[in-house]
């Protein structure tokens, strides 16, 4: 069995659960959470708690039962987060507390809770940002903003944490994911607007959450020991284009 041993928050489902099936391919041992009860689906080799990151109790106990299950843990994925899709001006306190609080505050109390023990046995942290912290996506102004915030606490770690601690994110595009259906619902035309969005990727289709784990599994392997502080793009190209349709010229 690989003593080696990881969190990866809001494994559940999406994202979250894409990266969690691809450790287990790297016969990395797991502890997943998530703020409802355990998915029926869960493989049972997966260690569950109903945790929610926002929580500073919460973030310590979840380091704490997974070092109880397996030891030192070295591998930490800030997969959990919440999408809600107004404008600043319709946001209300509810809504900032609940999206900063699991997407800011959520991934900086994990960080915070596993940095000790992780500047001693060594590790490595991937945050899960997204395109909208550097491209804003319409109508999702303060989840813009929270994603924005992981990237820029990737860096800082980075740089106050090492050598023993790498810390990178990964910023995906559109993942065919719940979040993402939710966000194309907000168009006049569901089916046109998500129609339009393949098309403006340059690999032909919306992505995948094994995109994303893929990715997540390299940059915890030794194979990405000299990568830290960087935020990477996996988007299918989408933000590489310019907004000239070439169809046009």
């Amino acid at each position: 069995m690989s003593t080696r041993a990881a969190i990866v928050t809001g494994g559940g489902r999406g994202i979250g659960r894409g990266i969690v099936d691809r450790l287990l391919t790297e016969k990395i041992r797991v502890l997943t959470c998530g703020r409802g009860a355990r998915p029926s689906d869960l493989p049972s080799t997966v260690e569950w708690l109903q945790a929610d990151v926002s929580k500073t109790d919460d973030a310590e106990s979840i380091v704490a039962e997974a070092q109880r299950k397996f030891g030192d843990v070295t591998i930490l994925v800030n997969n959990a987060g919440v999408q809600i899709e107004k404008t600043v001006d319709k946001t209300t306190d509810a809504d900032w507390d609940l999206i900063m609080g699991i997407n800011a505050r959520g991934t900086f109390n994990m960080c915070r809770a596993i940095l000790p023990s992780m500047e001693r046995t060594g590790g490595a942290i991937v945050n899960i940002g997204s395109i909208s912290g550097v491209v804003s996506d319409p109508s999702m102004a303060i989840y813009n903003a929270s994603k924005a915030f992981v990237h820029s606490l990737t860096r800082s770690i980075a740089i106050d944490h090492g050598p023993n601690v790498r810390c990178n994110a990964v910023r995906p595009g559109w993942i065919v994911t719940a979040m993402a259906e939710d966000a194309f619902a907000l168009a006049k035309n569901p089916a046109a607007a998500k129609a339009d969005a393949i098309a403006r990727h340059a690999t032909g289709r919306l992505g995948r959450p094994a995109d994303i784990a893929n990715m997540v599994a390299w940059l915890v392997s030794d194979q990405a020991e000299f990568v830290t502080g960087q935020c990477f793009t996996c988007d299918g190209g989408l933000t590489a284009a310019s907004p000239l349709q070439p169809g046009l010229f």
